[in-house]
């Protein structure tokens, strides 16, 4: 004989339901889970990854700002102005009550006049714009002290995108571009051999 079954009632839907949201419930959670852990271990190597390439980013910075450095002084003293000393590089400047601050690259002065330079990889019109916001901020902040010296704006980058250059010059700024006298190999020392890969 057939084994019968028994009909289904009210109360034995309800708990059928119940089971059902239960194993769901069970499911969703342990998916949950899941998805916590890998969005932790996403998480952990996006940090990792900016961290490394903040460290490249300053490193060729500072490559940069020192191939500029180099030989500006003599390239702005054959434009005129003279007897310019290097003051200082990363100069902070910060005016709470006017609620002013900025950083400039790289910083010559005589006395007279003060050349402020912003060194860039990749310059663009985009940082040309900000560097002369700074240059208008650091006038504020150079006169709420009773600095009254000359501001000379000029924009240095390895390399010049779009119309840079052109914005650059229209704005009354110098431009620093790299060129063959702005690098040099340094002599190897005494019994150095290149490696060959």
């Amino acid at each position: 004989m057939s084994e019968q079954i028994a009909p289904l009632t009210y109360e034995g839907i309800l708990e059928l339901f119940r089971l059902s949201d239960q194993r769901f419930q069970e499911k969703m959670d342990k998916m949950s889970m899941e998805f916590d852990r890998r969005m932790e271990k996403t998480d952990e190597q996006i940090k990792r990854t900016n961290q490394d390439v903040g460290g490249l980013t300053s490193s060729v910075g500072a490559l940069v700002s020192s191939m500029v450095s180099g030989s500006i002084i003599e390239k702005f003293e054959a434009l005129g102005y003279d007897d310019l000393d290097r003051c200082c590089e990363k100069q902070k400047f910060r005016n709470k009550k006017l609620g002013i601050k900025g950083e400039i690259d790289l910083f010559l002065e005589n006395g007279d006049v003060a050349i402020l330079i912003e060194v860039k990889t990749s310059l663009d019109t985009k940082d040309v714009r900000k560097h002369i916001e700074r240059l208008e901020k650091f006038r504020c902040y150079s006169d709420a002290r009773g600095d009254k010296r000359r501001f000379i704006g000029a924009v240095a980058g390895a390399s010049i995108e779009g119309d840079a250059m052109e914005f650059a010059h229209e704005n009354g700024l110098y431009v620093i571009v790299q060129s063959g006298d702005a690098v040099e190999i340094v002599t190897p020392p005494e019994g150095f051999v290149a490696k060959k890969w």
